[in-house]
């Protein structure tokens, strides 16, 4: 390669460079209006349908991402488990510790007590500091019709 060929190629890759901008970033979410605060929080549900330990798991790590971003004192989570998820929320789950440790955290946790009855549990199944409703998708209807949004993993 001659010296002049070497030099128009490194000519056209500073074009490219140039032409193709700043290297890409993660840009910052937009808050909508009004933004959150300690009188107006982000009031989030989370879904928890499965009895899956790792979907299970991500399915926390969500609601600690969520308090992350939003701020500890401006976002209310609550986990609301029905169907297979209701083993996640027993006292011999495998997840247990760390739903009782995000319970200290102001993560609610709310269980169905349709599921409990027909797989035969009783509310002292469940991890200390759940609390239990008759029907969880109930409970999940109206919390969205009190402005709640729910997102479901």
């Amino acid at each position: 390669m001659t010296v002049n060929a070497f030099a128009k190629g490194l000519a056209l890759l500073g074009t490219l460079v140039v032409l193709a901008g700043p290297a890409a970033h993660a840009g910052e979410t937009e808050l909508a209006d009004p933004p959150p605060g300690f009188d107006n929080p982000r009031r989030i549900i989370l879904q928890l349908t499965t009895d899956d330990e790792r979907q299970a798991n991500s399915i926390l790590w969500n609601a600690i991402n969520l308090q992350k971003f939003y701020g500890i004192d401006t976002v209310e989570l609550a986990i609301v488990a029905y169907g297979r998820g209701m083993d996640m929320l027993y006292t011999d789950s495998p997840v247990a510790d760390r739903i009782a440790s995000q319970l200290k955290y102001g993560i609610e946790y709310v269980a169905c007590g349709n599921t409990m009855e027909t797989t035969g549990h009783v509310p002292e199944d469940l991890v200390p500091g759940v609390e239990w409703v008759q029907a969880g998708i109930a409970e999940i209807v109206e919390r969205q019709l009190k402005g709640w949004v729910t997102i479901a993993p």
